[in-house]
C-alpha cells in the first residue's frame, strides 16, 4: 500500500503527518514573519531614492533582502544557522532558548509559531480529512498565521500575502471548493467594503484613522474563501474579542487609548474559526434565533 493510499485509510497517521508537515512549515513561517517586512522596508527606501532622484551613495546602499538571502543567522553575533539547530521546536528547547555560539537568547516566538502551525494543521486534517479542501485550508491556515504575527510585530498586513490569497479565494470558488463563484464575488467585496466604510465614518466622526487599508484586503479575502454569508459571524468575533483584549490592555496594562491595537490577529482568529466550525456556528445561531 502507498503512502498516500495509507493516509487516504488512516485518520491517525494522517493526522501524525499534517501535523509533522505544520511544524516544518512552521520553521519557514518564522523566515516569513521576519524577512517580509523586511522586504517591505527595503523596496521603500529603493523608491524614496528614486523619487528623491539619489544614488545609492548619497544614503546608503539598500540592503538586498528575500526569504532565500541572506542564510539565517543569530541577529547578534551573527553565526549560522545550522540544520540541527533548526529543527521546530525540539532545538529550541535542546539550545534552552539561547543562541549556542554567543547564548543570546532566541525569542519563544520561534517555537510558539512552530507549535501553533503544527496544531492548526492538525485540526484541518481532522475536520476534512485527505481532500482538496484540506490543500486549501492548509494554505489559507498558514497564510493567516504569518499575517496575525506579522501584525501583531508591525502592525503591517502585507500586500504580498493578502492579495494571494483574495485571487486565490476566487479561483478555489471556481469549483465550488468551500462557495460558489457568486457567493465568493460577493464576499470579496462586501468585506472590503464593510471595513471600508467603517474607516470612512470612524475617521469623519472622531478625525482618526481606526484601521489600516491591509485589514480590508483580509476580510475581503476571507470572504472570497468562505462567501458573503460568514462575515458578520467573523467581524462579531473579530470585534468582540478585540474589545476584550483592547479594554484588558488599558485597565490592567495601562495601554494608551491613543497607541492603535493591530486588528489583523483578530479578523484571522475569527476567519480560521469560521473557517473550521463556521457552519455548525451559523446552525446553533439559526437554531437559537429561532428559539427551537
Amino acid at each position: 500500500m502507498s503512502l498516500i493510499q495509507e493516509l487516504a485509510s488512516s485518520s491517525d497517521l494522517l493526522l501524525v503527518v499534517i501535523a509533522v508537515l505544520g511544524l516544518l512549515v512552521g520553521s519557514f513561517l518564522n523566515v516569513v514573519i521576519l524577512r517580509v517586512p523586511a522586504m517591505m522596508e527595503s523596496s521603500w527606501r529603493r523608491e524614496a531614492q528614486q523619487i528623491l532622484e539619489r544614488t545609492p551613495t548619497d544614503s546608503g546602499p539598500v540592503p538586498a533582502v528575500n526569504l532565500w538571502s541572506p542564510p539565517s543567522c543569530c541577529p547578534q553575533c551573527h553565526a549560522r544557522i545550522r540544520p540541527w539547530h533548526n529543527i521546530p521546536v525540539l532545538s529550541w528547547l535542546w539550545l534552552r532558548g539561547r543562541c549556542a555560539d554567543c547564548k543570546t537568547p532566541i525569542s519563544v516566538q520561534y517555537p510558539l509559531v512552530e507549535l501553533a502551525c503544527g496544531i492548526l494543521s492538525a485540526v484541518c486534517a481532522w475536520r476534512f480529512g485527505w481532500s482538496l479542501q484540506l490543500a486549501g485550508t492548509l494554505v489559507l491556515s498558514w497564510t493567516l498565521l504569518a499575517l496575525a504575527v506579522i501584525d501583531l510585530r508591525t502592525q503591517l498586513l502585507p500586500d504580498t500575502l493578502t492579495l494571494p490569497l483574495l485571487w486565490l479565494g476566487l479561483l478555489l470558488s471556481l469549483g465550488g471548493i468551500y462557495c460558489s463563484p457568486t457567493a465568493s464575488i460577493v464576499g470579496a467585496a462586501a468585506g472590503y467594503l464593510l471595513l471600508w466604510s467603517v474607516y470612512h465614518l470612524f475617521r469623519l466622526v472622531t478625525g482618526k484613522e481606526g484601521m489600516g487599508y491591509g485589514d480590508f484586503k483580509l476580510l475581503a479575502a476571507l470572504g472570497a474563501w468562505l462567501g458573503g454569508t460568514m462575515l458578520p459571524m467573523i467581524l462579531l468575533l473579530a470585534s468582540g474579542v478585540g474589545a476584550v483584549v483592547g479594554i484588558s490592555l488599558v485597565l490592567f496594562r495601562r495601554h494608551d487609548r491613543n497607541v492603535p491595537i493591530s486588528f489583523g490577529p483578530y479578523l484571522a482568529g475569527a476567519g480560521w474559526i469560521a473557517l473550521i466550525w463556521g457552519d455548525r456556528l451559523l446552525h446553533l445561531g439559526a437554531h437559537l434565533g429561532g428559539g427551537g
